[in-house]
């Protein structure tokens, strides 16, 4: 397991600069823009190259990736397309998860003339969304590689170019390590443009396309890969929920005195749409949730929906219903005509329930207040950071800068891990006791309450021509809720 201890103390920039006073200074990026650094603490560390890349003096290439991993490899994936555009050695590069912060390392989406940023990992879409993005940021790292060699060595930018991890100037013969340009190179006020030439030409492609090893892998096999139900903190008690067998129920009430009275209960948190049972061991916990008896409000939406009705009779007649209420998702041609003029129409219905992701690894975040009260460290395996932080810091009232959150491997996701309610219901059970938690929902609970994917009826009808050509095509969707094309 991993063992989190309190937080390294920071020292202010008075500190550091008077610590520093009397060194050279060498230039490095961060994402919150250009720093000042020692030239001991620069060979030491790293030499930082944008928001996503650090270079070592050793030819370490750390680059952040934002691949929720769990279990279908854009943890590796997303990376790689930046390192082939960098030409860098992927036997180099080292790979750390990226900060909860969509507008540095999210993918953008525009809807409408707004622009949005995100780093929700659905939909097998990780590559798909990263991928123009990231060839970018490795494009323009090379750039800069190469902008700071064409200027100590005298010579034009165009007359250089690139091996894995090295700049190569061909009519003398001169070779330079990343790591060692590193040591020189000056940060631009602003990362280059590019032109589409400067853009690696896909015959080139050494990465993208071709075989490369996973890197959760080898943890995964010999144990050391960290899930979020793997850590500890110290003093941390442990919290599971009970929610209500209807959707959305808020709690009236429960056998309060009975419950606090069982070994190793601490306390009984009420949450706007389930109750929290926290104690000193998980074991404990799941003695005290299995006694616990709860009330819950009548009257919500979801209150006496019979779902095999539903789908079995209400769907079908809505489908067939022409002036049923509907909402056009897309259409082309003349549909009407088609099927008018069809020698035959083939018709068929589907039918799927409800359906459960089944994560392998239960529900669970770890959350952490500081002393004062103002600050929420959270520890889970996650779809979508971005929306974790700003959720969290809507439940507390706070600012996202308030919460730090540090992402994990997922024992599975399929999506589930995109909702994070289960995270949020952590940081408010820790605040109320005011103790680190680990809240771990149990199998039955997440079964229970689960966020399916939708019920839906389809059908589908196909008009052919004369000669056997489908030449008119239609799907209809009957279901529940909103997304489920």
């Amino acid at each position: 397991m991993t063992d989190i201890g309190t937080s390294p103390s920071k020292i202010t920039r008075r500190e550091f600069l008077a610590g520093t006073a009397q060194l050279t200074f060498a230039v490095a990026f961060a994402p919150g823009g250009v720093l000042l650094m020692s030239e001991v603490q620069a060979k030491a560390a790293s030499y930082d190259i944008g928001a996503w890349v650090r270079i070592a003096a050793d030819n370490t290439i750390t680059i952040l990736t934002p691949g929720a991993e769990m279990g279908q490899g854009s943890m590796t994936g997303v990376p790689v397309v930046l390192a082939e555009e960098l030409d860098a050695d992927w036997d180099k590069v080292v790979l750390e998860w990226a900060p909860a912060n969509p507008k540095t390392y999210g993918y953008s989406r525009r809807r409408g003339e707004s622009l949005s940023h995100s780093m929700a990992i659905v939909g097998s879409r990780a590559v798909m969304m990263y991928y123009d993005g990231m060839r970018t940021a490795g494009a323009q790292v090379r750039k800069v590689l190469l902008a700071a060699v064409a200027n100590k060595w005298h010579v034009d930018p165009a007359d250089l170019s690139t091996e894995p991890s090295v700049v190569v100037h061909r009519a003398s013969g001169r070779r330079m390590t990343y790591g060692e340009v590193a040591m020189f190179a000056e940060a631009p006020a602003t990362m280059p443009a590019l032109s589409e030439a400067e853009y690696k030409d896909r015959s080139k492609f050494r990465l993208i396309g071709k075989p490369v090893p996973r890197r959760d892998i080898p943890e995964k096999v010999n144990g050391a890969a960290k899930f979020a139900i793997d850590v500890q903190v110290p003093g941390m008690v442990y919290a599971t929920t009970v929610h209500s067998p209807v959707q959305l129920a808020e709690p009236e009430g429960w056998n309060n005195a009975a419950v606090r009275k069982m070994q190793g209960v601490i306390d009984i948190v009420k949450l706007e749409h389930g109750v929290a049972v926290v104690a000193d061991t998980f074991e404990h916990v799941l003695a005290a949730r299995n006694a616990l008896a709860v009330t819950w409000a009548k009257g919500v939406l979801a209150e006496g929906f019979d779902s095999p009705a539903e789908l079995d009779i209400n769907y079908p007649r809505i489908a067939a219903d022409e002036v049923a209420h509907n909402t056009t998702v897309g259409e082309t041609g003349d549909i009407d005509t088609a099927f008018a003029r069809a020698a035959k129409v083939y018709q068929a219905s589907f039918k799927s329930d409800f359906g459960y992701h089944a994560q392998m690894e239960p529900l669970n975040a770890v959350a952490r207040f500081n002393a004062a009260g103002n600050q929420v460290e959270i520890w889970e395996g996650t779809q979508a950071p971005g929306r974790s932080r700003q959720l969290i810091a809507q439940a507390l009232g706070f600012k996202p800068s308030q919460v730090i959150h540090h992402q994990h491997y997922m024992g599975g996701g399929f999506g589930r891990r995109s909702i994070n309610d289960y995270t949020v219901e952590a940081a408010l059970i820790a605040r109320a006791v005011q103790r680190p938690v680990k809240m771990i929902w149990t199998r039955e609970e997440d079964l229970a309450y689960g966020m399916f994917r939708p019920q839906c009826f389809q059908r589908v009808e196909a008009a052919l021509d004369q000669r056997g050509n489908i030449a008119g095509w239609r799907h209809g969707v009957v279901g529940d809720v909103g997304r489920l094309l």
